[in-house]
């Protein structure tokens, strides 16, 4: 009965993190893509409401099942360029020290690898040689165009650095936004793990979890709870 009651307020306490993080915010009832309807609690002024119980026990599936990539210590690629997005995407993968997106999404980042390593490797050896001096070898106006080029390169590369392998898996904030990357792992059978409001096809994706993807608190909220899922998961291994 104790044991029961902890589970209980566990699940509580998750909910009302949530809401504090506007987690319950969907988009208008007009824009609901059919397939989330049986996770909208109910509709208000015309906004959807998410409901949270079942968001909650989507978030304990998807926490297991990245605490469990994490006791692997499995690769997953953040995905996130919304500007909502973009901060949290990053910290996490800096955090965990994992690959991400957050500018654009380059297509063929994982049905076409081989290209996009070639480009990730062009970055590394230019950051490596600025380093070391080594462009002193070139004139000062090759340095300038080979600046220029660099300065794309690490705008839409930078995230992608030590990716040295197809990721075990993606974590996408919006797959709606991002079909591309979602259409590619799909092609690539990359599992996708993302958030997505109420206007997302959660068909589309294999561990989803349905909450507010257009708010910076709700976004860092889940972000911040994944990251603390694999951390629990790779200290299974010390």
């Amino acid at each position: 009965m104790q044991k029961r009651n902890e589970v209980d307020k566990n699940g509580s306490d998750l909910i009302e993190k949530m809401f504090e993080a506007g987690v319950q915010y969907g988009y208008s009832k007009s824009k609901r893509h059919p397939s989330v309807s049986s996770y909208i609690h109910t509709t208000k002024n015309r906004v959807d409401i998410i409901d949270l119980e079942k968001t909650s026990a989507m978030v304990k599936e998807v926490s297991a099942h990245i605490q469990n990539l994490g006791s692997q210590m499995k690769t997953i690629l953040f995905v996130g360029t919304k500007p909502e997005a973009k901060e949290a995407i990053r910290s996490i993968a800096e955090a965990l020290n994992m690959p991400y997106v957050n500018a654009r999404w380059i297509g063929g980042t994982l049905s076409n690898f081989t290209e996009i390593k070639k480009r990730i490797n062009e970055l590394e050896k230019y950051q490596k040689e600025l380093t070391t001096g080594e462009l002193e070898k070139f004139t000062k106006k090759e340095r300038v165009v080979l600046s220029k080029k660099m300065e794309r390169l690490e705008k839409y590369y930078t995230g992608l650095l030590g990716l040295k392998k197809t990721p075990d898996a993606l974590f996408i904030i919006d797959p709606k936004k991002e079909h591309i990357a979602v259409a590619e792992a799909k092609t690539m059978n990359v599992p996708v793990i993302a958030l997505l409001n109420s206007d997302s096809n959660i068909k589309v994706v294999d561990y989803p979890i349905v909450g507010n993807d257009a708010s910076v608190p709700a976004i860092k909220f889940f972000t911040t709870h994944m990251s603390e899922a694999y951390q629990s998961g790779t200290s299974i291994n010390k």
